[in-house]
């Protein structure tokens, strides 16, 4: 296991023992200003993930994006854009936080070195109203952070969309949709290529009731993800309880004609998933 992926492991660990409080230690709304309200919980735990080490705004090499007020607590939409030029440094890695969830940091994201990643999308539970930030890290080491406001309670304990029987009946299974380079009216795209992978999983927060038996159904969900293209890095992750179920990836990057996608994934019951696709040139 490599040193970066070690450090991003060990956030988690810091972190997630707050779950243990559960998720209605925080469902209530907070009082607002027309900007959210003060940022309380951040300033407790900013220390406990990232240390002493100082981090800077956006500078516009992060944004973000987020509903003000989510239709579904469950399956909040996050999207998050970067800049990779020269000037503001190769992008190595992303930490998405809600500040308000039992367990806060949602997920850590590592680029490959050449990957290109300018766009990535997913969807997350969020258990009370709270800042969803995302903590940008260059190659140089600098932690660069935007983050956004969004109203939303229940998250995390929501019951899942399927019985369990169904979920494990398809448990692991992928989908991988490349979008086209071209569409009406516009140039081709010539440096990225834009995909979606699915992947069918409970993603059990183990603080959601089964409504049969009224026990809680214990964690378990997707906590370590790799995508690669022919021997090189596209992005992996470690992810926590705060995606959502069918967690669902929706990325841009420098895509190479005629090498395949592979994706490598597994879950906290130590269940191991595979899955890669053929990627002709046609396509991007």
């Amino acid at each position: 296991m490599s040193h970066d992926l070690t450090n991003r492991r060990s956030r988690f660990a810091v972190v997630l023992s707050l779950a243990l409080f559960g998720c209605g230690i925080a469902s209530g709304a907070p009082a607002q200003s027309a900007s959210g309200p003060e940022p309380t919980t951040w300033n407790s735990l900013k220390g406990d993930v990232f240390g002493a080490k100082p981090i800077q705004p956006a500078d516009g090499i992060i944004s973000i994006e987020a509903p003000k007020r989510a239709e579904d607590a469950a399956i909040v939409p996050v999207e998050l854009r970067f800049k990779t030029d020269a000037a503001s440094g190769r992008l190595k890695a992303v930490t998405l936080i809600v500040d308000e969830n039992p367990s806060p940091v949602a997920a850590v994201f590592q680029f490959g070195k050449d990957a290109g990643v300018t766009h990535l999308a997913t969807r997350l539970r969020v258990n009370a109203y709270s800042y969803v930030r995302a903590i940008a890290e260059t190659e140089d080491g600098k932690l660069h952070m935007t983050e956004t406001y969004v109203k939303a309670s229940g998250g995390c304990s929501a019951p899942a969309m399927k019985n369990q029987d169904e979920a494990l009946a398809s448990l692991g299974q992928m989908k991988l949709k490349v979008f086209p380079s071209t569409a009406a009216g516009t140039e081709p795209m010539t440096r990225a290529t834009e995909m979606q992978l699915m992947i069918r999983h409970p993603n059990n927060s183990g603080l959601q009731m089964d409504q049969v038996t009224r026990y809680y159904i214990p964690p378990h969900f997707i906590d370590g993800l790799t995508i690669t293209q022919g021997d090189r890095l596209i992005m992996s992750m470690v992810g926590g309880i705060s995606i959502s179920e069918d967690p669902n990836f929706r990325f841009e990057f420098n895509a190479k004609p005629d090498e395949e996608i592979k994706v490598d994934a597994a879950d906290t019951k130590g269940k191991k998933f595979q899955n890669e696709w053929p990627i002709d040139s046609s396509t991007l």
